[in-house]
């Protein structure tokens, strides 16, 4: 069953950049751009480092995540917003630095915890950018991250810390930008800026 769930989680967080890509091409999302090269760099060092670490059930979603964010990273030099800041070259430098400590100590769990550090500064962007503008990101497209995360969570096959670390910071990053663009503002008690704009 672990395998099933597995194999499950990585199809549907693949197919979950499906809509996210058609709706980057029509002008309804605006990927930040620092957010998914970084994206795509640590979520290289992850599948890397995570499948070193032992995981194999839980192994597909860290590749979907790679390829999924570099066609997303290219799609962004054209239709995204943002530029790079000290904050996302630092964020980069940690990445390279972290293959730098994986070589030299001889372990994949290192790398795979600095990289997890950086997963989550590359993701406090889009995490900012959502909760200011509900509509600048897909909800479909990220109701089926969670919900890909979630199926990867009943992946986990054995409870070493190596293994978990990674199916739960997914589950929970992926949980808050969902519900950022899913529940209604006013049950969340934030306020739309389009909103505001619009009733002004």
């Amino acid at each position: 069953m672990a395998e099933i769930f597995g194999r499950l989680a990585g199809i549907i967080s693949l197919i979950a950049f499906v809509p996210y890509i058609v709706s980057i091409l029509r002008g309804k999302t605006k990927p930040n751009r620092a957010t998914w090269w970084i994206w795509t760099v640590v979520g290289c060092m992850l599948a890397a480092s995570y499948y070193l670490s032992g995981a194999k059930e839980t192994i597909w979603v860290p590749v979907s995540y790679l390829v999924g964010p570099l066609a997303t990273s290219l799609l962004s030099l054209k239709f995204g917003e943002g530029g790079w800041t000290r904050f996302d070259r630092w964020c980069l430098f940690g990445a390279g630095a972290s293959l730098v400590l994986w070589l030299a100590f001889s372990s994949p769990l290192i790398a795979l915890l600095i990289n997890l550090f950086i997963d989550f500064l590359g993701a406090l962007p889009t995490i900012r950018k959502v909760y200011f503008d509900q509509k600048s990101e897909d909800p479909i497209a990220w109701g089926l991250f969670f919900v890909g995360n979630t199926c990867n969570l009943f992946a986990i096959g054995s409870f070493d810390f190596a293994i978990v670390v990674y199916p739960i910071w997914m589950f929970l990053g992926s949980g808050a930008v969902a519900m950022l663009l899913l529940i209604p503002r006013k049950k969340c008690g934030i306020v739309d800026n389009n909103e505001i704009r619009d009733n002004g």
